[in-house]
């Protein structure tokens, strides 16, 4: 390994562990209720998404865990929105997908759609 100073082998094992880090089943599904929502995706809505397309009920807890998770990750940044007075005034805080989080969500669906290959059979059987 070449050498580095402190920060930038920092940032090499952070790398190398992104690389390695897979994706959960619900860190899949936050990602995917992110990208339905598009713009306005912040924790009640990606929450909202996950429910209407999958029928689990999740806590808002679980979804907002899982979000700054992702974005500690890499792959989700956040900013904050404008307040509202139906808020009283708080702003929301916004989220979107980073390619880092697209690459990863793209190989986790990827690898479960290689796994299921050919499973259609067994999987109908009672």
């Amino acid at each position: 390994m070449p050498e580095l100073d402190a920060l930038c082998y920092y940032d090499y094992i952070v790398d190398l562990m992104r690389e390695r880090d897979s994706l959960g089943e619900f860190e899949i599904l936050v990602l995917l209720g992110t990208l339905r929502a598009g713009e306005d995706a912040y924790g009640v809505t990606i929450r909202g998404q996950i429910l209407e397309r999958t029928g689990r009920d999740v806590s808002r807890g679980a979804v907002y865990v899982t979000l700054e998770r992702l974005e500690q990750k890499g792959y989700l940044e956040s900013r904050l929105g404008g307040a509202t007075a139906r808020r009283g005034g708080r702003r929301k805080r916004l989220y979107c997908v980073r390619r880092a989080g697209r690459v990863a969500l793209r190989q986790a669906l990827d690898g479960l759609s290689r796994m299921r290959e050919g499973l259609d059979p067994a999987l109908e059987e009672s």
